[in-house]
């Protein structure tokens, strides 16, 4: 067995295959392994960032990452009290807390109907979280449990008829910036699924940070795969599958882009022009933050959330988030703010951030960013004591699967939600034999969560090893 990318899914593929009995050999280009999940010290300062992904909601929900057990590989998710906050002007700030009921009863008037919209998906989350965690195809237990709360609110929040469930400023506020995360507009059906899940992950499971940074999650994952046989060879960027040792299965850890460039003529034209086909969407360029000292934020609920959305009223998110989909850049952008210390005090006085842009943009944010930031947190600029800024372009020098500074690996467009990479029964085979793709490019999608892994591994062991009913929590099991 042989997989190129050392990414998450890459590392949940090569464990699942490695417990399972088969030799496997990882190959991954950079120095170290983690894709976007690694920490790194880019100066003689002593802080320590996480180049992408740093918040993982996701890795507490995922049912790969449940059973394989972070805590038991000695990985520490510490919650912060607040899960995310939204800043408004005048020092108000809606608040995401890990409880549901406090939630809403800072929201006031509209606490009720924040409730009753995420409470039914609070009280289900398993079976929410195994449906949009599924590969799409094989309907899991409990799809219909799952689909009845999440079918009543996506024609609300889809549609005008959002105006009619909150009455106040700042409710709206909190779910347009937890919307926006794909960089789609709000009310775009890709934006309110992923919204509905990160809101409920938000009070179901929390939105932790592991202890010391993304690099711990990589760590434990790369530690299981050598002391199960398995063998990372870094530094080798892979440009054809004639490099790669023989062997039954190949899987790419790759975005569309990098299949293509790998296999180069061996696909058959009609797969290439899919491939080809495949959209990327709007992009994000980083700037991480040494400060002397927390962010004095205006609102003092935001200095408890371990994320914090920076675009003001709901209004001011769809107008950034239509500027980046339209290809332009947004007078104030969409700012994502990342405070692991307010868990990990190991990583105090770090703030990661990253700005939405248009995807290939070359932009130099930091000014914008500042200036989101010191809206809501004014003096912010004096306690920054050195910034790494990385313009969107620049991203795939981190994960080559970020093309044009797509951090979610592909447009979370309805079409490639259900259907990345490409339209076809199997998304994660191609028709080369015993070639698979496990990337973000293919379902569930973005997010730190290792199913794309399992769902080809699963493939794997049922089609090239003839196991009938590979089980995750069985073969995680084996010591």
């Amino acid at each position: 067995m042989t997989v190129v990318g050392a990414g998450p899914n890459g590392l949940a593929a090569a464990v699942i295959l490695a417990r399972s009995g088969l030799q496997v050999e990882v190959h991954e280009a950079f120095g170290e392994p983690g894709g976007g999940a690694r920490t790194t010290a880019p100066d003689d300062s002593g802080f320590r960032y996480d180049i992408c992904s740093a918040v993982h909601p996701m890795a507490s929900a995922s049912p790969f990452f449940l059973a394989f057990d972070l805590a038991a590989h000695g990985v520490t998710l510490l919650q912060p009290e607040i899960a995310y906050a939204h800043p408004l002007d005048g020092g108000r700030a809606g608040l995401a807390w890990r409880n549901l009921d406090q939630t809403a009863a800072d929201l006031g008037a509209d606490g009720a109907a924040w409730r009753a919209l995420l409470g039914p998906l609070v009280d289900r989350w398993r079976q929410v979280t195994g449906v949009c965690m599924s590969d799409f195809r094989h309907p899991p237990p409990g799809l219909a449990t799952a689909m009845l709360p999440l079918g009543r609110s996506f024609p609300q929040l889809a549609s005008p008829l959002r105006r009619l469930r909150f009455h106040g400023d700042v409710a709206p506020a909190l779910l347009a910036g937890v919307c926006a995360h794909p960089v789609l507009p709000p009310d775009a059906i890709g934006a309110v699924g992923s919204g509905l899940l990160l809101a409920m992950l938000a009070h179901a499971v929390g939105w932790p940070v592991p202890a010391g940074g993304s690099q711990a999650i990589t760590a434990a994952l790369a530690d299981d795969l050598r002391a199960h046989g398995g063998r990372i060879v870094l530094g080798h960027q892979v440009t054809t599958l004639a490099e790669l040792p023989r062997a039954r299965a190949t899987v790419l850890n790759l975005s569309p882009a990098g299949v293509l460039a790998v296999t180069g003529r061996d696909l058959p034209a009609r797969y290439a022009r899919q491939l080809r086909a495949y959209r990327y969407g709007g992009a994000a360029s980083t700037v991480h933050f040494a400060l002397s000292e927390p962010v004095p934020w205006a609102a003092s609920g935001c200095g408890k959330a371990g994320t914090v959305h920076l675009a003001g009223s709901r209004a001011e998110v769809l107008a950034a988030e239509q500027a980046v989909r339209a290809g332009r850049p947004a007078d104030r952008p969409f700012v994502l703010a990342v405070q692991p210390g307010v868990a990990d005090r190991g990583r105090a006085h770090v703030l990661s951030t990253y700005a939405h842009v248009p995807n290939g943009s070359g932009a130099d944010v930091t000014e914008a960013v500042i200036a989101q930031v010191e809206r809501f947190a004014p003096g912010f600029r004096d306690v920054v004591i050195s910034h790494q800024t990385t313009p969107a372009s620049r991203l795939p020098e981190h994960s080559a699967n970020y093309v044009g500074g797509d951090i979610a690996a592909g447009a979370m467009t309805t079409r490639q939600i259900l259907f990345r990479p490409v339209a076809r029964w199997d998304p994660y085979g191609t028709p080369l034999p015993g070639v698979y793709m496990c990337s973000a490019s293919t379902p569930p999608g973005p997010g730190v969560h290792g199913m794309a892994g399992w769902h080809v591994a699963r493939r794997i062991l049922r089609h090239r090893f003839g196991v009938r009913r590979p089980d995750i929590a069985r073969i995680l099991e084996r010591t």
